[in-house]
This record gives C-alpha cells, sequence and structure tokens, in this order.
C-alpha cells in the first residue's frame, strides 16, 4: 500500500492559495486571451468567465485556506476579522505565484494567436495580462487609481456580507457562487476605467510573466507612466475601506446569534429551521 504524503498547516494552505489562484487566473486571463486575439467571444465573456474562475478558485482552496485568492482580501481579513498577521506575506506571496504560472501557462497556450494578432507585443494586446487606464476615454493613472480603490472597496464590503456568520450568508456550498457574481457584478459595472484588477496578484503577477515573455513595455502604460505600483496599491487601500465600512455600517450592528431577529428583518437559517 503506496504511502500517503501530506502537507498540513501552512504549507497546506499556502499550496491551496497557489492552486485556487492559478485556477482564478487560467480562466481570466485565458478567457481575455480569447476574446482578444482571436476574436471568440464578447466583452460579457470577460465579465463571465472572470466570475466563474472566482468561483472555481474558492472551491479549490476554500476548506484549506479559505481561498483569499488576493493579497487586498488577505491584508483586509487581517486587519479587520483576526486572520494572523504573520500568514499575510506568505499567502500574497502564494498568490503572487500563483497567478505568475497561469498567466505563463496561457501566454504558452496563446502564442500563436497572439503572435498573429500583435507581432510587436504591444498594448494592444497587453491587457491579456495585465490592467492599463483607458487612456482613450481620457482616464489618467489617478483616475485609474481611484477606480481601483472603488472597486476593491465593493467587493470587500461584499465579501464581508457574504461570509459575516452573524449576517445572512448563503449555505456553504453556495458561498462559492455569490463571490463570483460579485465579481462580475464589478466587471460589469466597474470594469471599463481600468480594467478592474481589484487583485495586486492578479495583475502584477501576469504582468511579470508578460514582461519576462517579450512585453518589455509590460510595467508602462501607454503614456510611458510606471504604472505597475497602482493595481497593487490602490486595491489594497480601497480593501481596507471596503472592510471599515461593513464593520462600522453593518458588522457591529448584527445581534449575536443567540437573539432571535426582530420583526421584518430577514431570519437567519438557525431562526427558520427552529
Amino acid at each position: 500500500m503506496a504511502a500517503r504524503f501530506k502537507v498540513s498547516g501552512l504549507g497546506g494552505e499556502l499550496l491551496a492559495e497557489f492552486a485556487g489562484t492559478l485556477i482564478l487566473i487560467l480562466f481570466g486571463c485565458g478567457v481575455v486571451a480569447q476574446v482578444v486575439a482571436t476574436g471568440v467571444g464578447e466583452v460579457p465573456s470577460i465579465h463571465w468567465a472572470w466570475g466563474l474562475g472566482v468561483v472555481m478558485g474558492v472551491y479549490v482552496a476554500g476548506r484549506i485556506s479559505g481561498a483569499h485568492l488576493n493579497p487586498a482580501v488577505t491584508i483586509a481579513l487581517a486587519a479587520f476579522k483576526g486572520f494572523p498577521w504573520r500568514k499575510v506575506a506568505p499567502y500574497s506571496l502564494a498568490q503572487f505565484l500563483g497567478a505568475f504560472v497561469a498567466a505563463l501557462i496561457v501566454r504558452w497556450n496563446y502564442s500563436e494567436a497572439l503572435a498573429t494578432f500583435d507581432p510587436g507585443n504591444t498594448p494592444k494586446s497587453q491587457g491579456v495580462f495585465s490592467t492599463l487606464p483607458a487612456t482613450a476615454l481620457g482616464v489618467s493613472e489617478w483616475g485609474a487609481f481611484r477606480d481601483q480603490i472603488i472597486g476593491t472597496a465593493i467587493l470587500l464590503f461584499l465579501i464581508l456580507a457574504v461570509t459575516d456568520v452573524l449576517a445572512t450568508p448563503p449555505q456553504a456550498n453556495l458561498a462559492p457562487f455569490i463571490v463570483g457574481l460579485i465579481v462580475v457584478a464589478i466587471g460589469m459595472a466597474w470594469g471599463a476605467n481600468a480594467g478592474y484588477a481589484i487583485n495586486p496578484a492578479r495583475d502584477f503577477g501576469p504582468r511579470l510573466a508578460s514582461f519576462l515573455t517579450g512585453y518589455g513595455e509590460a510595467f508602462r502604460d501607454t503614456t510611458g507612466y510606471p504604472y505597475w505600483w497602482i493595481p497593487i496599491v490602490a486595491p489594497i487601500i480601497g480593501g481596507l475601506i471596503g472592510a471599515g465600512l461593513y464593520q462600522v455600517l453593518v458588522g457591529r450592528h448584527l445581534p449575536p446569534p443567540d437573539v432571535e431577529p426582530e420583526t421584518g428583518r430577514i431570519p437567519t437559517t438557525d431562526s427558520v429551521s427552529a
């Protein structure tokens, strides 16, 4: 009988974060490559595939690590929900590595299509891997910075709302779908200005992968500005703002689990069972 190898503790959590983020980016960057380089699919395809990538990534990692898949989520949970600060850097590194490896796979698989579509590896196809401000719409770097703060604040506010056991969370097996729908909705409503990175790992890992595989200007936008830091810093700020607002506006006002909801409130699962 073959011996079974098991990684427990922090090591197992990091492997789960790596795998979950890898799945997320395989779907996310993969769909953008397909739509941009081959013309198969449209913008709604991008929004839905990113959301489904989140769903699959959460199913992969959720039971082991909580499936943060995003340093902005990890930092916000450490700041407001008691996640250990000592795990923030390792989790974030695992997420970056998962995104980096996934982007290399997408780059390899779509290498012929990308070379045909954009042989010069220009910003025309850079958006397959990382985000850029919509300069054609007049969006500046600081406009993109604002946009990423708002988008990530919405993300964290709603993630906490969905996962707060004192609120009215979905059943555990439905939570990944709801989180995926949050990402779809953010893409549909807030995706035009700067590509809704809302995740430092999602942007920097693929950006680095594209830089190492021929995109020499991957760290700059079309104006030449070193844009790479904005999808890292702005989502972290936005995540802290969104999580903080949830705690102030909703979290601190929730009744304890042993208190029945008042008339007019949506009942919890426990009160319905009772």
